[in-house]
């Protein structure tokens, strides 16, 4: 006999509905086998469920078995396919309704008595259920919650298989999981600016980054601040959209970092790789292509902390991310692209030891050290940075006579404001900040004066500035002109943003 069930399998961090087709004979040797490019975990699938089965008391293998996941020229992986499998080997050899599994999916690990256990990527898998007018969706319970973040579709979790099956007969009646808390933490941040003792010019600078999430470089001698500063950053820019945040679930959720699987990702995602990371780790792919740390910041904040310490082909590999917010991993038949939509932050020593330019301490370091130092950050990976910034140790000594400063709190209502500025202004488009202004928009919006054109072409011959420069200088300044809720770029808005694009690292 045959049948089939629905299941899913994650593309990136989308789902897509898989048909798990099952067919018993009735005579010809015992034989169990799956077919359609079944990989990794999913091989080991056929021991799991024969074991559990048996441990029911279900002796069905004594005849040919064949499970096909379909499509078949799609590479599937993950212990998720344990229960469709055992599903649709019940309903092909009599033992469970046909009719009863038409709109329901099914995912989950089975242990080898039976139980089952919870899976990644739930929440994607539910929202390709509900698109594809899927009704009800049968999983573990370790995923419930996770799974309601996802409205519009039954949700019947699940801790064994023998429930699953009960349920499937309909021998008793079970209603929907409903959950009763409520999914949406409230974001609260322990680190404040209000922390930051002088720094005025820096503080400026990180208001003017989040408020166009602009990409920003931190130049500064060790315990200048740049990582405090860093840091703080996620404070001031406002709190995620539902959307945001469900993009933000999904990703953590596909690659297993979704602590609180109840609770959708309310917080804007820092990032902070370390130095040693690999090209994989940070941009995504391996055996799996599981997205990297660029998607993970995805919504938030990619910390480059001593950003020339990282291997050169790894900041060569953030180029195409940083333009196109997307990154595309291509492996042997398969290719998936990943959201990468984040603001980099680069923390950098202006030389190796450090100290070069510092006031106090002498650098140890010759010429060409410092030129070879620097030169681990190519030229085109610079320009697509848009604000280069030193950064000024404060002394001990001088913290007692600074005044507290403003608040994260009242920093992010004036980010707000510009933020609702660019949601009015880019209305009906892609485009969501200045930072990502195409060159169509910038010609739109962006309107310089002859003032305005004077001092920019001044600012690039004097520093040798590209055309990809000028560009971004100009989104900057746009930035600076909506936090000052002026509707046109001014002089001085221009001269701030040259400023903050011009320092020499």
């Amino acid at each position: 006999m045959f049948a089939n069930v629905f299941s899913a399998y994650l593309e990136g961090i989308d789902g897509l509905i898989i048909h798990v087709e099952a067919d018993a004979s009735p005579s010809g040797m015992p034989s169990f086998s799956v077919v359609g490019l079944a990989e990794g975990a999913l091989k080991e699938s056929k021991e799991r469920v024969k074991s559990s089965l048996k441990n029911l008391d279900y002796n069905i293998f004594a005849c040919p078995i064949t499970i096909n996941l379909a499509p078949a020229d799609i590479k599937k992986e993950g212990s998720h396919f344990d229960l469709p499998i055992a599903i649709s080997i019940l309903a092909a050899t009599h033992n469970l309704p046909v009719e009863n599994i038409k709109d329901t999916l099914f995912i989950g690990e089975l242990s080898l008595d039976g139980r089952l256990r919870g899976v990644s990527g739930v929440i994607s898998i539910v929202e390709a259920a509900k698109l594809a007018n899927i009704k009800n969706i049968v999983l573990p319970t370790e995923n419930a919650s996770e799974a309601s973040l996802i409205g519009g579709i039954n949700i019947y979790p699940f801790s064994t298989l023998a429930q699953v099956i009960s349920f499937v007969k309909k021998e008793k009646q079970v209603e929907p999981y409903k959950r009763e808390d409520n999914p949406y933490a409230e974001v609260s941040y322990e680190e404040d600016f209000s922390d930051i003792k002088g720094q005025l010019a820096v503080k400026r600078a990180a208001e003017i980054a989040a408020a166009g999430m602009h990409n920003i470089i931190l130049v500064g001698t060790p315990g200048s601040g740049k990582t405090m500063i860093a840091r703080r950053m996620t404070s001031i820019m406002p709190d995620m959209t539902i959307d945001e945040a469900l993009r933000s679930t999904k990703i953590y959720s596909s690659v297993g970092l979704l602590k609180d699987k109840g609770k959708l990702i309310t917080k804007r995602p820092f990032i902070s790789p370390h130095h040693t990371a690999s090209n994989i780790a940070i941009i995504g792919g391996g055996a799996k292509s599981t997205a990297g740390q660029v998607s993970i910041a995805s919504g938030g904040i990619l910390f480059l902390d001593e950003m020339l310490e990282f291997n050169r082909s790894v900041l060569e590999a953030l180029r195409q991310p940083l333009e196109d917010k997307v990154v595309t991993i291509s492996r042997a038949r398969r290719t998936v692209t990943y959201p990468a939509d984040f603001m980099l932050i680069g923390a950098m020593n202006p030389c190796p030891c450090g100290y070069f330019g510092d006031k106090d301490r002498n650098c140890s370091c010759t010429q060409t050290a410092i030129d070879r130092y620097k030169a681990r950050l190519s030229g085109p990976m610079l320009d697509r940075i848009d604000i280069h910034l030193h950064v000024q140790p404060v002394h001990y000594k001088d913290f007692g006579s600074y005044p507290e400063g403003e608040t994260s709190e009242i920093i992010k209502q004036r980010v707000i404001n510009a933020h609702n500025i660019q949601k009015e202004r880019f209305k009906g488009t892609d485009t969501k900040y200045n930072s990502r202004m195409s060159e169509k928009q910038i010609k739109k919006f962006c309107k310089l004066n002859e003032k305005c054109v004077n001092i920019l072409e001044k600012g690039m011959d004097k520093f040798n500035l590209s055309a990809r420069a000028a560009s971004k200088i100009i989104k900057t300044s746009r930035t600076i002109a909506d936090l000052s809720n002026k509707e046109n770029i001014e002089e001085n808005h221009i001269l701030e943003a040259l400023q903050l694009r011009c320092s020499q690292l």
